[in-house]
């Protein structure tokens, strides 16, 4: 597997516009050189006869279904254990720094 240099990870911090130092760099470099190994080494034991998965247990999604009903919550009700209300509605944090 081909290895990443000082010039591959400088090049890809330029696309990504990252600015690195060279201590930086360096120590990407020797990281990305060991992501590649443990992927060749994945490679190596994945075969054809191997089915790809993307999780190593199976798993199914359990939805309840969905019923129609009669009974909703009030505005009070929704509003009971809120920790802050104003005016009939759910009062949370400013974040946009808007009046």
């Amino acid at each position: 597997m081909p290895s990443i240099g000082r010039d591959d990870v400088t090049h890809l911090a330029d696309l990504a516009r990252i600015q690195l130092t060279d201590e930086e760099v360096d120590r990407l470099a020797g990281e990305f050189d060991a992501i590649m190994d443990a992927v060749a080494s994945v490679s190596e034991v994945a075969s054809e006869d191997v089915p790809a998965t993307s999780h190593p247990i199976a798993m199914t999604n359990v939805f309840r279904e969905d019923v129609v009903s009669d009974t909703t919550l009030t505005q009070e009700q929704a509003l009971d254990q809120a920790p802050d209300a104003q005016d009939g509605r759910f009062a949370v944090p400013q974040i946009l720094g808007e009046e």
